[in-house]
């Protein structure tokens, strides 16, 4: 255990003084992070499971409203990370008027855009429906219509909860937001159950649920919120009255990290419209493939807000050295549990594959991907997802923008194509231009790192 504390501090130290997180502190972080991951991964093949008894057309229906719905989410997502960190940067400065503020910013901006959201939805989800699926099934797109409306409802929840778990994650009190997602979780299962076993609502039994439990969870957050023991609250006056400068400092980190994330969408679809032009087996590989590498990087995703809490608050208290010193730290602590975590998915995998009924042409492919996967994200999988949380939280929001948009939109997106129909490689295309795509991405942060261009902004 020494050596591996010791393996874990970068070469570059600072005073003790200055040690804003301890190693308990950062366990504390790190572990609710890691189990509210790995029970959104739970619920999720639970879902999928219990969806399946509702029939193909439900089960497919709900399938291409994700693809639609997750945009909204990761703008939500998005809102709250922005205030996130801001909110960390006034925390590091022990600013409690304008950390207040930020917050209560966060939630008015959450609010706002995702009624306006929800509004043009309710109006024209249709629309977008037939746009973007003009030759599906009846009943797959009857499907589709009731799924979605119902869900467009949960926009404001969805804002709402993501604003208050940013904001929580900023103060390091991820075991509270691990026990409201449990809750939320819980109350979606069940509801899940109840809507398609009992009711046999078909998607209306998916959807309510699904938009219940996001109010269910929204209205917790928000309370929690509201205590003003906490280190930052939100206030009722700074919700209710906009500032325009406090306004634009989240937005400046938000709509990057907005823009990011839907491109990033956008390029999975199309690399989806790749995947469905390929055979039985290998799109079966793949849909599979997906999930266990989901799992797979369960640790890579749930690093990101830890990034954030520590980078932040050191860059709001103006110790650059600090920031850099947790940034490596980090790095290190991240690459280590997720190698270890990746070769014990590794290990699993014969356990897993027979829970797939696949004929051997998928298994042999399913095993070749996820080998692919699993030895690069545990061995660079702290480059493409916390590396860039990090260097966001220092304010270098410009330039993880860029490197994402030229990575995984372009570079990604281009050498999947070219593997794929030129190579003629199949979906072992498709895995082999993600993790090219995560090597360009960890050169460029190494690059932008040994600059020392990351840390020399000021979003406060």
């Amino acid at each position: 255990m020494d050596h591996i504390l010791r393996w874990i501090e970068p070469k570059q130290q600072i005073e003790e003084s200055r040690k804003r997180f301890s190693n308990n502190y950062l366990k504390r972080m790190i572990i609710p992070l890691f189990i509210e991951q790995l029970l959104l991964m739970v619920v999720g093949l639970a879902d999928t499971m219990m969806v399946s008894h509702a029939g193909e057309a439900t089960v497919s229906g709900v399938s291409l409203d994700t693809m639609i719905y997750t945009i909204f989410i990761l703008i939500f997502s998005s809102l709250g990370a922005g205030g996130g960190v801001i909110t960390a940067q006034y925390i590091g400065r022990a600013d409690r008027k304008n950390a207040d503020m930020s917050a209560s910013q966060t939630f008015r901006i959450a609010g706002m855009v995702s009624v306006v959201l929800m509004l043009v939805m309710l109006a024209g989800g249709n629309t977008v429906l037939h746009l973007l699926y003009p030759s599906v099934d009846p009943a797959v797109m009857d499907a589709c219509r009731t799924y979605l409306h119902i869900v467009i409802l949960s926009f404001p929840a969805n804002a709402l909860y993501n604003a208050g778990t940013a904001l929580y994650r900023a103060m390091g009190k991820t075991s509270v937001t691990m026990r409201v997602s449990m809750m939320m979780n819980v109350v979606n299962i069940v509801g899940n159950a109840i809507g398609i076993f009992v009711l046999h609502a078909g998607a209306a039994g998916v959807a309510w649920p699904t938009t219940i439990s996001w109010y269910f969870a929204a209205v917790v957050m928000t309370i929690l919120c509201f205590q003003s023991e906490n280190a930052v609250s939100i206030r009722m006056p700074f919700i209710l009255k906009g500032n325009r400068e406090m306004s634009r400092r989240i937005l400046h980190v938000a709509v990057p990290n907005a823009i990011e994330g839907g491109l990033f969408q956008a390029a999975k679809v199309v690399l989806g419209s790749l995947i469905a032009t390929f055979g039985t087996a290998q799109i079966a590989a793949n849909g599979i493939g997906q999930t266990i590498w989901s799992l797979a990087a369960v640790i890579v995703s749930c690093m990101s807000p830890v990034f954030i809490t520590c980078v932040g608050q050191c860059m709001g208290s103006g110790d650059r050295e600090a920031a850099d010193y947790y940034l490596w730290k980090l790095m290190r602590i991240t690459t280590l549990l997720s190698f270890l975590w990746n070769l014990f998915i590794l290990i699993c995998l014969p356990l897993i594959l027979p829970l797939y009924s696949i004929s051997e042409e998928t298994r042999r492919l399913l095993i070749i991907i996820v080998i692919i996967h699993n030895v690069f994200c545990g061995t660079i999988g702290a480059f493409f997802g916390p590396m860039s949380a990090g260097l966001r939280a220092a304010g270098d929001v410009r330039f993880t923008m860029y490197a994402s948009i030229l990575c995984t939109v372009i570079f990604r997106t281009g050498m999947s194509f070219l593997l794929c129909l030129g190579f003629r490689m199949g979906v072992i295309g498709i895995a082999c231009a993600m993790v090219m795509d995560w090597a360009l991405k960890a050169i460029l942060m190494m690059i932008r790192y040994r600059s020392g261009k990351w840390n020399q902004h000021e979003l406060i």
